[in-house]
């Protein structure tokens, strides 16, 4: 049976009114329903209600009624996991408190203040994400959501570079310099599927339609969304319904990291919380928030010195590691 209700659904809230109106209240209610009797019946135009349809079924297939259940062993997870590799970062004791890298299939949340470089950690996993096979890589590209008007192009073509010369400087045999190839600037820039969405309406409906991109180009390992705080912070007054819109937020990625084999990475801001008469930095969105991600990792200032600390993760114990922006 389909547990999905309308209410908790990332759907439009003007969409979500018309489909409780007309009395469907689960995607259960959905299950034999076409999409010209939906919109005779909740007063939806045929593009939202494709939409509706869409969203819920695709959503809650697996939990329909008659599915097999199956089931895997610990031993065939460990494989899974071990295949599905890592993006490196080309910080080595980044990479090493990561266990390799960035695991795919995962969610990943970056977390820290204006300028100790978030947007820049993921500008360089989108380039990484496309280093070849043959040089440890995965060979993969990128799909980069920017909500806060921050991406560069001309950065992204500085770490492109940068890349292309340090792979070229460690190709040793016939393969690996013909991968060089094919592994340039150009073909790094065009690996890297930027989305602007200035607001929560356009990022959730960004991520509707990101599954059916994402099946079109099984290529793409990672999916960048800097950041995730952004359109969230002052566009609603109603907590509670922002929760909602968040926790739907959170179930979607994590189904896109798992169904398509791509790390997730989502940064986020910090904000002030008074605790014990004393002000501190922690990540924005609240509590319900933190538990959205499998790891988080919150970039901060120690001096001088830029650290990366690794404060909650399934299978790493907490640590901290130096890095420097070049």
């Amino acid at each position: 049976m389909m547990l999905r209700t309308v209410s908790s659904s990332p759907l439009a809230p003007s969409v979500k009114v018309k489909l409780i109106t007309a009395g469907f209240h689960t995607a259960a209610d959905l299950t034999e329903v076409q999409p010209l009797q939906l919109c005779k019946a909740a007063g939806l135009s045929q593009e939202d209600a494709d939409e509706v349809l869409r969203a819920l079924r695709d959503e809650d297939a697996p939990l329909q009624q008659g599915a097999a259940v199956q089931s895997v062993t610990a031993l065939d997870l460990l494989h899974q996991e071990e295949a599905l590799g890592r993006i490196v970062t080309f910080c080595s004791e980044l990479d090493s408190m990561l266990g390799g890298g960035v695991p795919v299939g995962r969610t990943m949340e970056i977390c820290g203040v204006p300028g100790i470089g978030k947007t820049q950690l993921c500008v360089q996993l989108a380039v990484d994400v496309q280093i070849p096979v043959c040089f440890g890589g995965l060979g993969g590209e990128a799909v980069f959501i920017d909500t806060e008007g921050g991406f560069v192009v001309q950065r992204l073509m500085g770490v492109a570079k940068a890349a292309v010369e340090h792979c070229a400087a460690l190709a040793e045999d016939e393969e690996q310099r013909k991968a060089l190839e094919s592994f340039t600037v150009e073909k790094i820039l065009s690996g890297v599927f930027l989305v602007r969405c200035q607001d929560h309406v356009a990022l959730l409906a960004e991520l509707h339609l990101l599954h059916d991109f994402l099946r079109k180009r099984p290529q793409v390992r990672l999916v960048v969304i800097d950041s995730v705080a952004f359109p969230f912070r002052h566009c609603l007054e109603d907590l509670s319904h922002r929760t909602r819109l968040l926790t739907g937020l959170a179930l979607r990625l994590a189904r896109i990291s798992a169904q398509h084999t791509a790390a997730v990475v989502l940064t986020n801001q910090m904000t002030t919380r008074v605790w014990s008469g004393q002000c501190r930095l922690v990540p924005a969105l609240g509590e319900i928030w933190g538990h959205a991600s499998s790891q988080r990792l919150v970039l901060h200032w120690e001096g001088t010195q830029r650290f990366a600390s690794l404060y909650k993760s399934s299978s790493h114990r907490d640590a901290s590691a130096p890095y420097v922006i070049t």
